[in-house]
């Protein structure tokens, strides 16, 4: 039971969310965005987003600048 992150194979639980990927990764970026195979997900849906198992997914750092 894996899961690609940006090219890293991970573990997978049963019912892990988006947000629990986030947390477990403790990354300090910010991510605006993260796609599971083919799928996009915004941050007001991490939390109910579960990723399946053998999921590629891909997390989308927030860009501000001007």
């Amino acid at each position: 039971m894996m899961l690609r992150v940006n090219g890293e194979l991970r573990s997978w639980r049963e019912g892990m969310t988006v947000a629990d990927l986030l947390r477990d990764i403790d990354d300090s970026h910010h991510y605006a965005v993260v796609r599971i195979d083919h799928k996009h997900v915004s941050r007001p849906y991490f939390e109910k987003t579960q990723i399946p198992d053998n999921s590629e997914v891909f997390l989308i750092p927030l860009i501000a600048g001007g």
